[in-house]
C-alpha cells in the first residue's frame, strides 16, 4: 500500500433526500457520504444513504478501523448509519465524531436519539463493533491519526454545521457543505478552510437565480463556489449536494458552465474517485 495515497471517493452526492429513476443515472441518487483515504487510514464524512454501499466495500477490503465524522445531523447526512454493516462486525473499530452540537448534545446522544424505536427497531447497543464517540468544538484542530490534521470551522446552516479541512502528505482536501453564502460576500471562515486546497467539495444545491426563493435554507450555488475557488486559489472544485430534483442533464449543464469560469470545476458523481 502507498503510505501517501490521498484518495477521495464519493458514495453519495445528493442533498435533502435520495432519489432514483432514469433522470438520475449518471450522477446518482445517494445522499451525502464521502470516503477519504489517507495512507492506511480510512475516514467517512457523513452517513447519508451512500454509506450502505461504502460499508459493503470496506468490509470486502478487510478494513477493521474507521472514523466517521459528521458535518451535522440532518436526515440526509445520517439516514444510512443503521445500515452500515461494519457496525455489526465484532472485529471492527469505529470512532464517530461531531462538533456542530457542542454543549447541546454529545455524539453518543445524537446517534442514540435517531437509532432507536419508534424510528428504528433497535438501539446502538445491538452493534457488535467497538464504538467510540468523540466530541469537539468548532475551531478545534483534530488529529485522528499520525500525519493527518483536520481543521474545523462553523458553516452557515440551520442547526449548525461543521466544515472540514483535511491535511495529509502536503495536500489538502476541504469539505464545505451545508452552507449558505451572503450575497456579495465571501465567508472568511470558508476562505480560511479552503485556502490553497487541492480539492474543495462545495455545497451547490441551488443557482443564483434560485437563491432569493431559498433564503434561510442553508445552501449555496455553483456560481458562488467558483468565486470562492478563484479567491482561495484552489486546485479543483467539486459541485456537491445536488438538489433532489436536479436531473443528469441539468448537472451536465452546471458542469459545463462552471468549467467555463473555473477549469478545475466538476459536478461530483456517486462512486467517483479522485486522487490528490
Amino acid at each position: 500500500m502507498n503510505d501517501e495515497v490521498f484518495r477521495v471517493k464519493f458514495w453519495g452526492t445528493r442533498g435533502s433526500v435520495s432519489v432514483s429513476g432514469p433522470d438520475f443515472k449518471r450522477y446518482g441518487g445517494n445522499t451525502a457520504c464521502i470516503e477519504v483515504q489517507c495512507g492506511k487510514h480510512r475516514m467517512i464524512f457523513d452517513a447519508g444513504s451512500g454509506i450502505r454501499q461504502a460499508g459493503d466495500a470496506l468490509s470486502l477490503e478487510g478494513v477493521d478501523h474507521l472514523d466517521i465524522l459528521y458535518t451535522h445531523c440532518h436526515y440526509d447526512h445520517i439516514i444510512g448509519l443503521p445500515y452500515f454493516m461494519p457496525l455489526y462486525n465484532p472485529m471492527m473499530n469505529v470512532q464517530l465524531w461531531s462538533g456542530h452540537l457542542a454543549g447541546v448534545m454529545t455524539t453518543r446522544e445524537m446517534v442514540k436519539q435517531f437509532m432507536r424505536p419508534p424510528w428504528f427497531p433497535v438501539e446502538p447497543e445491538i452493534c457488535k463493533a467497538s464504538l467510540a464517540f468523540r466530541d469537539f468544538r468548532s475551531g478545534e484542530v483534530l488529529s485522528p491519526f499520525d500525519g493527518v490534521t483536520i481543521r474545523t470551522g462553523s458553516l452557515n446552516h440551520p442547526g449548525g454545521c461543521i466544515g472540514y479541512r483535511v491535511e495529509f502528505a502536503g495536500r489538502v482536501l476541504a469539505l464545505i457543505y451545508d452552507t449558505e453564502h451572503e450575497a456579495g460576500k465571501l465567508d472568511p471562515v470558508v476562505l480560511n478552510l479552503i485556502k490553497d486546497a487541492d480539492l474543495v467539495v462545495y455545497d451547490t444545491t441551488y443557482t443564483e437565480d434560485e437563491m432569493p426563493r431559498r433564503f434561510g435554507y442553508g445552501h449555496s450555488t455553483w456560481q458562488h463556489g467558483v468565486l470562492l475557488a478563484e479567491a482561495a486559489k484552489i486546485g479543483r472544485l467539486a459541485l456537491f449536494h445536488h438538489a433532489p430534483d436536479r436531473t443528469d442533464d441539468e448537472l451536465d449543464e452546471f458542469d459545463r458552465l462552471a468549467k467555463e469560469r473555473f477549469t478545475g470545476a466538476f459536478a461530483a458523481r456517486d462512486f467517483q474517485v479522485i486522487d490528490l
